[in-house]
């Protein structure tokens, strides 16, 4: 069950690869977070690639005269580079001075690539981010408030999406696009057990517990209820809200109690206990497979928790349309806990020689239609919402499916999370390992509770 794509994928069903860096993204973020820490504390601590030029604030930068050149990086699949490249093109043609210079990688390899890149003073002028990150390169200095940058028009974007780019009195990224962690329910399987999807906008987490147990009863062994939700932590992020609390508060500290993340894995053992999620064993294999090998995938179950811009590599592995649902819980709690989160971010290097045309390139990327037509949902449902309502008649079926979610959930999102502390790229495998730890009855939900705080809190301290 995969919690990154967010940041990381295309959705369009074309591009496979996209997909398989999606469930790639798990094992490797505490690994990317280690290169980042290490190579950033390289570069700020004793070269010049985080320092920003002290004689050319950004407000007070000007247009070039002459030939500019700018070094644009990413990460994503084929299908991404080539698109890109093809905005690229479309920049270019309009503004015959600047070359935007692609650099792009897989993945696994782009952390590496781009902190190599910092600790060398050669940091890219355009770069994108990814929320465990950003506070990180912010902090040294690597990446500047954009907010001063006259050439980059953000009204277009709702004030709590780009909030969750906005820390330390500056906006150090802009969202690429938006989505949403929800339910993706196979209504073939809830058919197959006789029983009717729920009205989602009322139901709890007693009759999620009811109506998983009751599907894997009226279903053949094998298929079950529910895919155990435990493995990551924007899931309990919800459950959390919901009870008044938070991960993070926004000065970077856990801000939640030890009793409701105790109470989250309770409830996670019901569901296995009463067979509505599998054996810890097969939650574990589900869980390393990534969406193509997750229950609604597979056919094995009737709900996974995913990104809404996993929902076409999902539909297909399925062979059929699946539905989108919000969590339990969001009508009977202190406040809903559902958000939308930036996929991903555009950041400017702090050092760039060019922070106008940088700014313009990315402005470019957010609010001209025409980009918008060629990137459709690759970084996620567009964050300009004028721009996403232009280009809808373009999605495929199952975007339009997953931006009908996102409208619809509107209404009830109350604010977005707080930026993740510097360090909180070591938490997805933090909680993965507990999570197992839980499911096998090693310990106890209250004793994973107190672990997984005190791990977090020396990993983001």
């Amino acid at each position: 069950m995969s919690q990154h794509p967010t940041s990381g994928t295309t959705t369009r069903s074309a591009a496979p690869t996209a997909r398989h860096g999606r469930s790639r993204r798990r094992g490797l973020a505490a690994t990317a977070g280690i290169a980042v820490t290490g190579f950033l504390l390289a570069a700020c601590g004793s070269g010049d690639g985080g320092l920003a030029p002290a004689d050319r604030p950004a407000g007070e930068a000007t247009a070039a005269e002459g030939p500019v050149e700018l070094r644009f990086s990413w990460w994503g699949s084929d299908t991404r580079h080539q698109l890109t490249q093809e905005v690229i093109d479309l920049f270019e043609a309009e503004h015959e001075n600047i070359t935007i210079v692609a650099d792009y990688a897989s993945w696994g390899d782009y952390w590496d690539k781009l902190s190599t890149s910092v600790a060398a003073g050669d940091t890219p002028d355009i770069m994108t981010q990814e929320e465990r990150y950003l506070r990180e390169y912010a902090s040294r200095g690597v990446i500047q408030d954009m907010s001063a940058l006259d050439a980059l028009d953000l009204s277009g974007i709702d004030e709590e999406i780009l909030g969750a780019g906005n820390f330390d009195d500056g906006q150090f990224g802009v969202p690429t696009g938006i989505n949403a962690y929800a339910l993706v329910a196979d209504p073939q399987i809830y058919e197959q057990a006789g029983v009717e999807m729920p009205d989602d906008t009322s139901w709890t987490w007693d009759d999620y517990l009811q109506i998983t147990t009751e599907i894997a009863a009226n279903t053949p062994d094998g298929v079950y209820g529910a895919q155990d939700y435990g493995f990551n932590e924007p899931g309990f992020a919800i459950f959390a809200r919901q009870k008044g609390e938070e991960l993070y508060t926004p000065e970077g500290e856990l801000g939640f109690s030890e009793e409701t993340l105790a109470e989250w894995w309770e409830l996670s053992l019901q569901l296995q206990e009463a067979g509505a999620t599998p054996p810890a064993t097969k939650s574990v294999e589900v869980e390393n497979g990534g969406p193509e090998m997750s229950l609604v995938g597979t056919g094995q179950g009737a709900h996974s928790m995913f990104w809404t811009n996993q929902l076409e590599a999902l539909t297909s592995a399925a062979g059929h349309d699946l539905e989108l649902l919000r969590h339990p819980g969001e009508a009977d709690g202190e406040r809903t806990g559902m958000y939308f989160k930036p996929s991903m971010y555009y950041s400017i290097s702090s050092t760039t020689e060019y922070p106008v045309e940088a700014a313009m390139f990315v402005d470019f990327l957010l609010n001209s239609t025409e980009a918008g037509e060629l990137i459709l949902s690759d970084r996620g449902l567009p964050a300009n919402t004028d721009v996403r309502e232009a280009v809808r008649d373009s999605f495929t079926d199952v975007d339009k499916q997953a931006a009908q979610f996102l409208d619809d959930l509107g209404p009830v999102i109350v604010d977005s999370l707080a930026t993740p502390p510097e360090g909180s790229g070591e938490v997805v495998n933090i909680i993965k390992r507990i999570n197992e730890q839980v499911l096998f009855g090693q310990i106890t939900p209250q004793e994973a509770a107190s672990q997984f705080m005190a791990e977090v809190e020396g990993a983001i301290g």
